[in-house]
């Protein structure tokens, strides 16, 4: 089962909007197939491993990282082709919670006299497609906020110089984030400040799609981030007052520009991430900056905050996360589940936003 999940892994981000699940075949005691799902999410990752596996499928065990789909699609359901390759058990890590399959996949197993054993390192196998089972029970993208500050909290010296708060390593990772998500997300100081790139500089990597946060129009046509050479476009979010302008605005550079309701004086990105999930995204990377972290927070749309720790302390400058309004500790957004590793000279550091904040409407 690691052996699937690892398989799976491998090509989290570029299965989008299917999950990222690995099969492994073994008879005798020895495995004989192993598959992945492939880019968009065909073929499956059972269809690859039979086929590798050949005639050795008869009396075999199946190790699948995720409930094998039961519906018909674009491709036989998996659940069938299992059987009629003469599985003989099939080990489940996790159920699907996606309506057409939930528990089916394994229905049509034991039907076919098929023995199934569910539930082999599951949290390991849910936290591998945290994305695409946040989508489907929650319609909207597993959001991960990442963050690189100083000790004290800073992501930026008092004139907004940030490079390079954090080191080689931690940026290496974030490119693989990058690629492991569907789109990242900054607001439009980020942009004005950085002018950024926000692509996955890996190999066999894929961008994600750029979005702009931007409610009032302030980022420049010619920024790095609407001119790159990518396959993955850029989106513009602006208010529907500004809908028709900015349309105009970005024309030339082709950018995609749609409009987000406003709550409170800011974006509902409430709304924005179901409008992610409608379009099949199953995991977004949100960089920055402050006020955009704060937005995110408090719109509730952070499932994971990473925040990359530098061994420098500046004593001024741009704090990380501001504007949540917070006036009492007990009102602090608490981290459950915290672990802390060493990325390079920093430290990262990973929670769960126990208590996510949301803006009530009026």
């Amino acid at each position: 089962m690691r052996e699937a999940i690892a398989l799976g892994r491998e090509m989290l981000g570029l299965t989008t909007p299917n999950p990222a699940v690995g099969c492994v075949i073994v008879r005798g005691g020895r495995i004989v197939g192993r598959g992945a799902t492939g880019r968009g999410g065909r073929p499956h990752a059972e269809t690859v491993a039979i086929a590798r596996a050949g005639r050795l499928t008869r009396g075999a065990t199946a190790y699948v990282s995720f409930e094998p789909c039961a519906h018909r699609g674009q491709t036989p359901s998996c659940a069938y082709a299992l059987a009629a390759a003469g599985i003989r058990r099939v080990v489940v890590g996790c159920l699907d919670p996606y309506p057409p399959v939930r528990g089916r996949g394994v229905r049509i197993l034991r039907a076919a006299a098929v023995a199934v054993t569910t539930g082999m390192l599951e949290d390991e196998c849910r936290h591998a497609n945290e994305g695409f089972i946040t989508r489907v029970t929650r319609r909207r993208p597993f959001g991960i906020l990442k963050l690189a500050a100083t000790l004290d909290g800073r992501i930026a010296a008092p004139g907004g110089d940030s490079r390079w708060i954090s080191s080689e390593q931690a940026r290496a990772l974030v490119h693989r984030w990058r690629r492991e998500c569907d789109a990242v997300i900054v607001g439009a100081g980020t942009v004005i400040a950085d002018n950024p790139r926000l692509t996955s500089r890996i190999a066999n990597g894929r961008d994600p799609v750029r979005v702009i946060l931007d409610a009032k129009l302030r980022t420049a046509p010619g920024s790095r981030v609407f001119r790159q050479r990518s396959p993955a476009p850029a989106l513009l979010v602006t208010t529907p007052a500004n809908l028709a302008r900015a349309c105009k605005r970005y024309a030339a550079r082709h950018v995609e520009v749609i409009a987000c309701a406003e709550r409170r004086g800011e974006l509902d990105l409430a709304e924005l991430a179901r409008e992610f999930a409608r379009r099949g995204w199953c995991r977004v990377l949100i960089e920055g900056g402050a006020h955009t972290a704060a937005s995110a927070l408090r719109f509730g749309i952070v499932d994971r905050v990473a925040i990359f720790l530098a061994p420098l302390i500046l004593g001024a400058g741009l704090p990380a996360v501001e504007g949540l309004g917070t006036a009492r500790i007990r009102d602090a957004i608490a981290l459950a589940s915290l672990a802390g590793r060493p990325i390079g000279r920093d430290w990262l550091l990973e929670g769960q936003p126990l208590r996510r904040r949301t803006v009530r409407r009026r």
